[in-house]
């Protein structure tokens, strides 16, 4: 008997867990595959956590999460967008809020708008809750405009993901391109989930949200990328009153499987609301410089303006052969298949220190 239900059929293990396995044999390796930052949480936190633990604060929260700090994030959702009453769910990470979205909104052949290059839990997650993959081309600035969206969409389309920074592209969509897919979005009545996972990375100004112009959209952020605590998983969802009924959904999902986000770094997340992150992005602003400064000469990128990413075609346009290539020379970088239909670029993560900045410059430029 074969005991794996089909539903695994429709993924795969992450080519990027298979790039870090690699690692291992390499003497000398620079690591741009890790989607993590390289610095680790506020002092403040960390205390907050440990007092939690030593406190016993280790027992089950209420599914939402601790009132306090839904309540301290209601408010600012509040007035940020301008949201009345909004309702807001604490999950396991952005990933949790990912997983129960779609859960909670996806029925067997509905139609999800993914924005092409994506982040790469999108696609299987969608499949795995039966909905159809819709990808828009936004090759090769990575634009989502409304043409690219209209060729994608039907009748099916519920979905659309809308991520801002961008992983892997880097990309920041700016205040009237959010207006013009706000309005894509309200003609064909779609929800809109907002990744905004890499909000604070901006370095050209600051990030705006689709939030502000349309009103069917589930904000989703986490504390994961900007208080350096990725494995922590504290993430969030929140939505405008007339949608809590999804947020309501969501955390009947969350019951039933991951139950409640960690207690003790709830508490702690509550301590790092209030602390200042801005050198951390000044370091990050320099790195992203480093990048495309020392790259745009030999490769075709665009400018990176959020994140900490570079999604850069590949020379002689087969990704996973100059992926190899790079590998073989001590450098860790992530075939573009792995985030796309199309295999034409490769992504590299500058989440790293100057020094092995400049060393993985120096071997890419060598290997074109």
């Amino acid at each position: 008997m074969d005991y794996i239900a089909e539903r695994l059929d429709c993924i795969e293990a992450s080519g990027i867990r298979r790039i870090w396995q690699m690692a291992a044999t390499m003497k000398d390796p620079v690591n741009f595959s890790i989607g993590e930052p390289d610095f680790g949480a506020p002092a403040e936190m960390k205390r907050a956590a440990i007092e939690a633990i030593e406190s016993d604060k280790s027992g089950y929260t209420v599914t939402s999460g601790l009132a306090q700090l839904r309540e301290e994030l209601a408010g600012r959702i509040s007035r940020e967008f301008g949201w009345s009453n909004p309702s807001v769910l604490i999950t396991c990470g952005l990933s949790g809020a990912l997983t129960l979205s779609l859960m909670a909104t996806v029925n067997a052949g509905d139609g999800v708008l993914i924005p092409d290059p994506y982040f790469v839990s999108y696609r299987h997650l969608v499949n795995l809750n039966g909905g159809k993959c819709q990808f828009v081309n936004t090759y090769p600035d990575f634009g989502l405009t409304c043409e690219r969206l209209d060729k994608a969409a039907d009748a099916k389309s519920k979905v659309l993901f809308v991520n801002s920074p961008a992983n892997p592209t880097g990309v920041l969509y700016q205040t009237e391109r959010l207006k013009e897919i706000a309005g894509f979005a309200q003609r064909r009545d779609l929800l809109v989930l907002s990744d905004e996972i890499y909000r604070e990375f901006t370095y050209d100004g600051q990030a705006d949200s689709i939030g502000h112009y349309y009103e069917n959209t589930m904000v989703m952020r986490s504390f994961s990328k900007c208080y350096g605590v990725p494995g922590w998983r504290l993430g969030y969802v929140a939505v405008p009153e007339h949608l809590s009924g999804l947020a309501d959904a969501m955390a009947t999902l969350q019951q039933y499987t991951f139950v409640c986000a960690p207690h003790p770094f709830q508490l702690a997340t509550m301590a790092a609301l209030q602390c200042d992150i801005s050198g951390h992005i000044a370091d990050y602003h320099r790195k992203r410089d480093m990048i495309y400064d020392g790259l745009k000469d030999k490769f075709d990128l665009v400018k990176l303006e959020g994140a900490f990413y570079a999604f850069v075609a590949a020379p002689g346009g087969d990704a996973t052969a100059f992926v190899e290539k790079a590998i073989k020379n001590d450098v860790l970088v992530i075939p573009g298949s792995v985030f796309s239909e199309q295999d034409s670029h490769f992504r590299l993560s500058y989440a790293t220190s100057d020094e092995m900045i400049a060393k993985g410059i120096e071997r890419l430029i060598s290997l074109v």
